[in-house]
């Protein structure tokens, strides 16, 4: 068996043991050690980079911004923005028809702006908005749906941990990746909104007692309510506009967030010497299992490096005469399909590496760094895709499990709306590059 197609049946192997319940990292690294034996021979080398490899990753000072998020997080759900997120956006959109489910997801597209997960995105919406959808009757599967659709803002919009891994592993400029995720966020929250609004007009049963049209608020209270929540907007901008400044570095402007939303949980009564132990614990667990699926992916990688799989199927698809347009297509089918049985942070660490090379050679009329950028908040729009994506959509159990009176049946079927609007918006962004671009273009 040569090297490439050793390459190759480690793919299904990988999979095997996923489904098998072996952690991905453990299963990573397992075909990882396996390739490279059946490679060099030997189990000297593999234990020697092993040994490297761990040492070298974990003290790379690029990925100290993911812990920083993740307890920016933590902070952010202590701090209690997320009812006052959810009772601003109410007042705003909560007079519309299907106006609770439209105000979660502008509260959850909030939340995201200062909170870099979307499990955490999806837990702490769900407890603030899933009481009042279901007081004012609607269905189980679209409270549950729009939720579930509403904490993947929380991964989109930045800062994103997904978007600080890939543009690691692509030596790109987080600042500029950061910012060619905004507009792509906004319009996924719009896609959002706009997909409950056809919902709730086609199947008006799902709404119970929202469907009765409500008086707007007074615009008086209307900015009241915008004024309780100019924290978010301040942490938001000093963390994202001072990258962009050149004030922060990205992990600078990660700590600077993390102070911003410990003073304001801490200030709001949320922070506590028990909780602040609590938050720094679940920041210390969720950044071990990271780092371990990190590990467990470079040891993969190395190997699939060792076959020369990425660097021939590059140079197999540009000596293709293939439209660029159709590979890209495919590879993106390939994210979809992978969504729905693998989470986003194994997708990226595992797909990057081998698609990356293959696009960098393909010619789409923009710059090197152009195609790398857009091709990253691709690769984030269809990872947020496979979040709600059945069967295994992470968001999907996140939301289900606290709506225990909905089958995850009705869940899955909550959901394809939101799905349907995805897929539209990956196709929009793919077919326009620039509608990424032109912010970034615009500030660098």
């Amino acid at each position: 068996m040569s090297n490439i197609e050793l390459a190759i049946w480690s793919f299904p192997i990988l999979i095997t043991m996923i489904f098998l319940r072996i952690p991905i990292g453990l299963a990573m690294m397992i075909c990882g050690f396996v390739g490279s034996y059946f490679i060099m021979g030997s189990t000297g080398p593999i234990l020697a980079r092993l040994k490297h490899e761990t040492y070298s990753t974990f003290s790379n000072y690029s990925f100290s911004i993911i812990p920083l998020f993740l307890l920016m997080g933590q902070f952010a759900i202590l701090g209690g923005m997320s009812q006052a997120l959810f009772k601003t956006a109410e007042s705003w959109l909560g007079h519309r028809k299907g106006g609770i489910a439209i105000s979660a997801v502008g509260a959850s597209a909030g939340f995201g702006a200062i909170c870099g997960s979307s499990l955490a995105t999806a837990a702490t919406m769900g407890q603030v908005a899933l009481p009042e959808l279901r007081r004012y009757g609607y269905s189980g599967s679209l409270a549950t749906g729009v939720l579930a659709a509403g904490g993947t803002l929380g991964v989109l919009i930045p800062p994103s941990v997904v978007l600080v891994i890939y543009a690691i592993l692509t030596e790109q400029n987080i600042a500029k990746q950061f910012v060619a995720a905004i507009v792509p966020g906004v319009l996924a929250a719009l896609g959002y909104m706009i997909a409950v609004a056809i919902y709730v007009r086609v199947r008006p049963d799902s709404i119970g007692q929202d469907g009765i049209r409500r008086e707007r608020k007074p615009y008086a209270e209307r900015l009241r309510m915008l004024v309780s929540v100019w924290p978010v907007f301040v942490i938001f901008i000093a963390v994202v506009g001072g990258i962009y400044g050149g004030i922060f570095t990205p992990t600078e402007a990660a700590a600077v967030g993390v102070v911003g939303t410990g003073v304001l949980a801490l200030l709001n009564g949320g922070l506590t010497g028990r909780s602040f132990v609590e938050a720094i614990l679940e920041t210390a667990a969720a950044t071990a299992m990271i780092f371990f699926i990190i590990l467990g992916a470079s040891i993969f990688n190395s190997f699939l490096a060792l076959s020369q799989m990425p660097q021939q199927a590059a140079m197999f698809v540009s000596q293709q005469d293939v439209s660029p347009w159709i590979v890209l297509a495919l590879i993106l089918l390939t994210y979809i399909v992978f969504g729905c049985v693998m989470d986003s942070l194994s997708m990226i660490l595992l797909t990057v590496p081998i698609f990356f090379p293959i696009v960098s050679v393909l010619d789409f009329g923009l710059t090197p760094e152009e195609t790398a950028i857009w091709f990253g908040v691709l690769v984030l729009v269809v990872v947020e895709l496979g979040l709600i994506t059945p069967p295994v959509g992470m968001n999907l159990f996140v939301i289900n499990a606290m709506a225990k009176d909905t089958p995850i049946s009705q869940t899955y079927r909550g959901v394809m709306p939101f799905i349907a609007g995805d897929l539209i918006r990956v196709v929009i962004l793919a077919m326009f590059p620039s509608i990424t671009l032109w912010l970034m273009r615009y500030l660098f």
